[in-house]
């Protein structure tokens, strides 16, 4: 066997390979946005149920006005969460959730934050990384083929049919 006829193989079973691999990423998308949506929601209603201790916890952590930072907080989780499940202005929800999971590390975890390079297994045990990483995976990567997003953008930017194309022509030369 040439080592050309090899190459050529191995390019072809790759290809194959990837092609499966990226089949299966927006069902895999769709899985994170469920599972951590549902996440982030849980979490949001906890704290919009709790908010005196929650604004407590806040206030310990020496973050300012920290009754009104406890609901914003609760509602970006809540409803970021829901949106996420919806995917719906996802990669703007996977943008605030980063954020919010960010000052989640700066304030409650920041040894851990500091960690990062010195210690990796005391940043990822971390409360806040895996909601951080999920944020992080749907503000990168969008949120995938089943998502409202995805079905808005295609109503909006679906390519014209011939029919429609002929239309506008007949209007367009009606109108000159």
């Amino acid at each position: 066997m040439s080592s050309n006829s090899m190459v050529h193989r191995c390019a072809k079973g790759y290809s194959w390979f990837s092609s499966l691999i990226s089949w299966v990423q927006s069902p895999f998308l769709l899985f994170v946005r469920l599972y951590w949506g549902w996440q982030f929601m849980q979490t949001g209603w906890g704290k919009l149920h709790n908010l005196a201790n929650v604004a407590q916890f806040f206030a310990s952590l020496g973050i300012p006005a920290p009754g009104p930072t406890a609901l914003f907080v609760g509602c970006v989780e809540f409803f970021g969460g829901a949106l996420l499940i919806l995917g719906l202005g996802s990669r703007l929800t996977g943008l605030v959730l980063t954020g919010n999971m960010l000052v989640a590390y700066l304030t409650a975890d920041r040894e851990a934050l500091l960690a990062v390079f010195s210690d990796p297994g005391k940043f990822y045990g971390a409360a806040p990384y895996t909601f951080l990483f999920a944020a992080v995976l749907i503000l990168i990567f969008g949120p995938g083929w089943f998502a409202l997003d995805t079905l808005i953008a295609r109503r909006i930017y679906r390519p014209a049919t011939e029919r429609e194309l002929s239309q506008r022509r007949i209007t367009q030369a009606g109108e000159a």
